[in-house]
């Protein structure tokens, strides 16, 4: 029987509610004579008359009528995905999965899709939370379409990926309560380089925190190794030792720990959003990112008031 022809499925729907062929060619912008020929090669190509005689006009046969009942659902199926297509062309439906790290997610990526759920209803943004350092290797696997994480070394130094600079994040110092430095005005990150610091063992957060005390002009003694921001905020709190906290992570969850600011070190780290190279201009993902980096604009702006 080989395959059903769309537009010959068409072309005797159209002949089926207008009644005549020469109704339907005028409805379908044909020649009668084109319109025929196109029903002779469906009833051809099925095996089976589509049209009878209906004093002046035809009307469908039984076995056109059964094949017309399918291809509708066929034909309603289409046009949704026309519609699902016209939708994703203007980034507002598909599906975009989102590598990220847990303060990322909770700072940036939750407001953002909270904006797009009004915004594009029908764009799914799917969440997968990851370590700073592994959301470029599930970006790289295919696992995820865009990577939150951190920069820790110069935009663009590895071609399979386009970055986009999205927030520059304050870093902190916690402190336990009554800590000798902890009220002091002017506090300097080269104050607490002989203090015992609490920081991960691996990863872009250690090499940020090594780098910060470094321009600071000492290497931190780590006392306590941990990546967890709430455990080591309740290690500081508990008198532990000192960290470097960044400000969406510490927002609202210091605790016991008093955190100050180093308004004259400003040390920070760059969250950065990476997509595969060539994948940039897929306008669901150019929707996600245009929505992070409103969320981050937001965000940048208060942390500096």
């Amino acid at each position: 029987m080989g395959e059903w022809d769309l537009r010959r499925l068409r072309v005797l729907r159209a002949v089926g509610e207008c009644g005549t062929v020469t109704a339907a060619a005028e409805r379908l912008c044909l020649s009668p004579s084109a319109v025929s020929q196109q029903v002779s090669a469906l009833a051809k190509q099925l095996g089976a008359p589509m049209l009878e005689p209906y004093g002046r006009r035809v009307r469908l046969t039984s076995a056109a009528r059964l094949v017309l009942r399918h291809a509708e659902l066929v034909f309603g199926q289409l046009e949704r995905a026309e519609a699902e297509l016209a939708g994703y062309l203007h980034g507002e439906a598909g599906e975009v999965r989102v590598g990220a790290f847990a303060t990322a997610i909770g700072g940036l990526l939750v407001p953002a899709i909270a904006r797009l759920r009004d915004a594009a209803p029908r764009l799914a943004v799917r969440v997968v939370e990851a370590e700073a350092a592994g959301a470029y290797g599930l970006l790289a696997a295919g696992d995820v379409d865009l990577a939150l994480s951190l920069a820790v070394q110069p935009a663009g130094g590895d071609p399979r990926f386009v970055e986009s600079a999205l927030l520059s994040d304050p870093l902190d110092v916690a402190l336990p309560p009554g800590h000798p430095l902890a009220g002091v005005p002017g506090l300097r990150l080269a104050d607490l380089a002989d203090e015992p610091w609490i920081y991960g063992a691996a990863g872009p957060w250690r090499e940020i925190t090594l780098a910060a005390c470094a321009d600071a002009g000492f290497v931190p003694e780590r006392a306590h190794t941990a990546a967890d921001w709430t455990a080591i905020l309740a290690m500081v709190a508990a008198g532990l030792g000192v960290a470097l906290v960044p400000r969406l992570a510490s927002a609202g969850r210091g605790g016991g720990a008093v955190v100050r600011a180093l308004p004259a070190d400003l040390p920070t780290r760059r969250v950065v959003a990476a997509v595969r190279a060539g994948t940039e201009g897929t306008p669901p993902l150019r929707r996600v990112l245009a929505a992070l980096a409103e969320v981050a604009g937001t965000v940048q702006t208060v942390q500096s008031e």
